[in-house]
């Protein structure tokens, strides 16, 4: 059986119980899970009269085996004292009694609770050494034949490999938790991988980062200057660009940032960063005449972007020359609706396109247009898809088209094995249309999948505002579309009467054109902004808003309905602090939770999701509702339109509490109210196009909780600092070199 330890990645809590010590056999495998490794115990502990129960993690555990463990004792509301083992140490038992309950406990494929006590009759304490050593013996028990012999040694010889694997990750200081997603990945070559090349597990286990790498690497002894730690280092700092929204660097960026990174001379980086320009990883290409370095993939991404979009573009349209004017008419005196000088010549711009953007702010009617798009092509029976990047866009898109539309990841159907999706150009989707709403949330990787699933007679309509933020994810999609002048663009701009009674619109319009937003002079109006000089004052004060304010004056509920959004996750005014503030005041004593890496968890809290997780099919910034703890089970559920996804307790760094979050991950979503924090802290982030994208998400309700100054500085600051991409230059250029 396997050795097994689990080490905490977040930092130990200061109030955390102090960490004991304890040691005994397993008595029962109360809850045992193989994809986790989350197990529940029950222990004859040394020391102890009654049975333990201990909660803690192994790949593989049985009754009957001896453990030892670190950790801390814990008082579980539901089921009362438990130990909570940080390190989970199992080795097979010695005396027979042992070796039997062992044999029978299922482990070891083929022996049940006879043939294990006919095995220990026959050999004993030594029931182990003759499985090793001496396997032709097997066949003297009665009831065991060549068969099931071989199955046995089989079965022993890999519990040995993963015992030994295990040792390993243990005494290189990783966790059992990432140790048994190393074991899955590599199997039995697990240790040969780690000594060969510990970066390889950055690049191909999930939760697994450069960091933990570096440091298995610094215990295997790999000097800090080595070449296979520097080349590393520059695909890491690609890949940390990519946060940053970069499909690539500029040289002279991407050495300094390696450098920074691996705490090394820049000509050490730069030495690397030719060495890596050899291999599989990285490549060079100009953007602007000036050379960068993209991550390989992701160029080959953009690329493939550019040489699709051209080629959909130049063939047919699949529909045909359609009169749009007479069309037009007919769909008026239909529904008594007529469009708009602009929004009738958007519509004939978009008809006659093959590849099409509709862009505009709030209340130009986008929405109106494409609903008559829409209605066109009904008349020439066009089949048409809808989607959006997110799951409360799509419900959004298909309530005001009154039509089926899918998230991206649906339309695409996730492939949970390949970590990508079933649709592709060997399977494509089957439609004349593709109309993608709040395209500005796409990124690079998402945009490469869709357009390898279009069939080539297709055409493809994205709607978006491309005044927002651009992806969380790497590029600039809809914004490098358009400035590429390649596609058809329609612009609508004009403000509608309706909407131009609102004050979040028309203060949404001001912000991105550069002039201060106004609050509402009714109390009852719909934009307001809250002067505040000091941010720890001003983090009192919006919890005050969100949790009194907003609820007594206009109804809403403060979980449900109103959204803190912030420009970072730092400092008094940023989504982390105010987060613990929030849940402190709207869930303060949960019947049950759960504490790791630094959160709290509790039934009724709001979480988002920090990363794609194909297994589960929630996606990054999908937000959810937990629904309960089990600590039986050591996991957590959450609902997500209506749909519950479980976690184990040990994978909720994929979690984070959503009373709060960033502005980048509220794109697609409105919120009946938002609430905005605005302050110097976040001067980095104070940008014109930021903040607009923050105002746009309020459907009733918008308040800044704000110092003036900032405001000023995010208004007149323009948009957010440039991205390296290349797919503008390559749609311009027509043609792929």
């Amino acid at each position: 059986m396997p050795a097994a330890t689990t080490r905490r990645s977040a930092e130990r809590d200061p109030g955390a119980p102090p960490r004991e010590a304890l040691a005994g056999s397993v008595e029962r495998v109360t809850f045992h899970s193989p994809e986790t490794g989350f197990c529940v115990l029950k222990i004859k502990a040394r020391g102890k009269r009654d049975l333990v129960a201990l909660v803690g993690h192994a790949p593989a555990v049985a009754a009957g085996e001896w453990i030892t463990a670190t950790g801390a004792w814990v008082s579980d509301r539901t089921h009362g004292l438990q130990f909570r083992a940080d390190t989970l140490a199992c080795t097979p038992p010695t005396g027979e009694e042992g070796i039997a309950r062992y044999l029978a406990s299922g482990q070891m494929r083929g022996i049940g609770p006879e043939i294990a006590r006919r095995l220990v009759r026959a050999f004993g304490a030594d029931t182990f050494a003759v499985i090793e050593a001496e396997p032709h013996r097997l066949t003297e028990v009665p009831g065991i034949g060549p068969t099931r012999a071989a199955r046995l040694v089989a079965a022993w010889a890999e519990h040995r490999v993963v015992r030994e694997i295990m040792i390993f990750l243990h005494a290189h200081g990783v966790g059992t938790a990432r140790a048994v997603r190393i074991y899955k990945t590599y199997g039995a070559e697990s240790v040969a991988v780690m000594t060969e090349d510990p970066y390889r597990l950055a690049r191909d286990v999930r939760g697994i980062g450069f960091r933990t790498a570096d440091a298995i690497a610094t215990k295997l002894g790999l000097p800090p200057t080595a070449p296979a730690r520097l080349r590393a280092g520059i695909a890491y700092a690609l890949q940390a660009a990519m946060d940053d929204g970069h499909c690539a660097l500029p040289v002279p960026d991407l050495v300094t940032r390696a450098a920074d990174l691996l705490g090394v001379e820049p000509g050490l980086a730069r030495t690397a960063l030719v060495e890596e320009l050899g291999g599989d990883t990285v490549v060079a290409d100009a953007i602007g005449g000036e050379t960068h370095v993209f991550l390989r993939g992701l160029h080959a991404a953009e690329r493939a972007i550019a040489e699709r979009l051209i080629a959909l573009d130049e063939a047919p349209l699949p529909w045909g020359e359609i009169a749009a004017g007479p069309a037009l008419a007919a769909i008026a005196a239909e529904t008594g609706k007529t469009l708009s000088p602009s929004q009738a010549q958007a519509v004939h711009t978009v008809l006659c396109a093959k590849v099409a953007v509709i862009t505009g702010g709030p209340g130009v009617g986008k929405t109106s247009t494409l609903d008559a798009l829409l209605r066109v092509l009904d008349t020439v029976e066009a089949q048409v898809l809808l989607a959006a990047p997110t799951g409360r866009a799509a419900k959004r898109m298909s309530e005001q088209t009154g039509r089926e539309a899918k998230t991206l990841h649906r339309l695409l159907e996730v492939d949970p094995s390949r970590g990508g999706f079933q649709r592709s150009e060997h399977n494509p989707l089957s439609c004349d249309l593709l109309v993608v709403d709040e395209a500005s949330m796409i990124d690079v990787p998402l945009m490469n999948a869709l357009t390898r699933a279009l069939p080539r007679h297709a055409a493809l309509w994205l709607v978006g505002d491309v005044d927002q933020l651009p992806s969380v994810g790497p590029g600039q999609v809809l914004a490098d579309v358009i400035a590429s002048g390649r596609v058809a663009v329609a612009r609508l701009t004009e403000v509608f009467r309706q909407a131009a009674e609102s004050r979040i619109i028309v203060n949404a319009h001001r912000i991105k054109e550069g002039r201060m937003p106004q609050g509402s002079p009714d109390p009852s109006g719909d934009f307001f902004v809250v002067g505040i000089d000091d941010p720890d004052a001003g983090a009192e004060k919006l919890v005050e808003i969100v949790t009194r304010r907003i609820p007594r004056r206009f109804g809403l509920d403060p979980v449900r309905d109103v959204q803190v959004l912030c420009p970072m996750t730092r400092g008094a005014l940023g989504s982390r602090n105010l987060n613990h503030a929030l849940q402190q005041v709207l869930n303060p004593q949960p019947a049950a939770s759960v504490e790791r890496f630094g959160w709290r968890f509790a039934p009724g809290d709001r979480v988002i999701v920090g990363q794609n997780d194909y297994d589960r099919e929630v996606f990054n910034g999908d937000l959810g509702v937990v629904l309960r703890i089990d600590p039986e089970e050591g996991a957590l559920v959450a609902g997500f339109d209506g749909r519950e996804v479980t976690w184990p307790f040990d994978e909720l760094d994929a979690l984070a509490p959503a009373y709060a979050i960033t502005i980048h991950k509220a794109q697609g979503s409105e919120y009946p109210a938002v609430v905005i924090p605005v302050a110097l802290q976040h001067y980095t982030m104070l940008a014109r196009n930021l903040l607009y994208t923050g105002v746009t998400r309020g459907k009733r309700l918008v308040v800044l909780v704000a110092q003036s100054r900032a405001v000023g500085i995010a208004v007149r600051g323009g948009a957010m600092r440039p991205r390296f991409t290349k797919l503008r230059e390559w749609l311009s250029q027509g043609v792929i070199r």
